[in-house]
């Protein structure tokens, strides 16, 4: 019963944060949703990256695509070698917010690239697992990486309790928990990590929690 209303309650927050996004859009107010991505950078510094796991529009739509894709047999494990470098999600940023300015100044108009993401984040994740587009592409995920790497609180597992089911592994969307070969024990990267609480959820232990970082646990692979 208390991991329904868990589902429940994150569905209906994101879901809400998907309508407030879309109104902002029809509205022409992007810029309103960019300082509410700004603010949620210094938060990230505090509660990890609670934007991308709860608020991002994205994140909310990529869900159900995924399991699209799935359903009509348009995924591939498969990603292209080239993403793996990690450079692509801030030559993504950096593009964007070149073609903001160049709409803009040049253009005298506001490209609505926030909504190009949404867009390009669904076609993607029909294809791929929705962790190619979060750790490789995102252009606001690279950001969130930074700041949610040093975060005071963030999702934990305690080792003395993990039985290394995999579980929590199998359900993360960005791929944050790892489960050592040798001592089959999850960690956490809380730089990946969304935050979303899928773990915890399916965790037949109870051992994952979201807590305060301590220097201890941090060093046993919270980044």
């Amino acid at each position: 019963m208390e991991e329904f209303v868990m589902k429940s309650l994150t569905t209906v927050i994101r879901v809400l944060f998907l309508i407030l996004f879309l109104l902002l859009v029809w509205k022409g107010k992007m810029m309103l949703w960019l300082a509410l991505f700004a603010v949620s950078l210094g938060l990230a510094l505090f509660f990890g990256r609670v934007y991308c796991g709860y608020v991002c529009p994205m994140h909310t739509l990529m869900i159900p695509a995924e399991k699209i894709g799935r359903r009509l047999n348009l995924q591939t494990s498969v990603h292209p070698k080239w993403l793996d470098s990690g450079v692509y999600s801030w030559v993504a940023l950096i593009a964007s917010v070149a073609m903001m300015l160049f709409a803009r100044k040049v253009l005298q108009i506001n490209l609505p690239i926030l909504l190009i993401w949404l867009v390009a984040s669904i076609l993607i994740t029909l294809r791929y697992k929705q962790v190619v587009f979060h750790n490789l592409i995102c252009p606001f995920g690279a950001l969130q990486r930074v700041f949610g790497k040093f975060a005071i609180s963030s999702h934990w597992v305690n080792e003395t309790q993990c039985i290394g089911c995999r579980l929590c592994e199998k359900v993360c969307p960005s791929e944050a928990i790892v489960v050592g070969a040798d001592d089959r024990k999850a960690t956490i990267d809380r730089s990946l990590c969304l935050q979303c609480h899928n773990c915890q959820q399916v965790c037949p232990k109870d051992t994952i929690s979201y807590t305060k970082v301590s220097a201890s646990n941090s060093a046993k692979g919270l980044g």
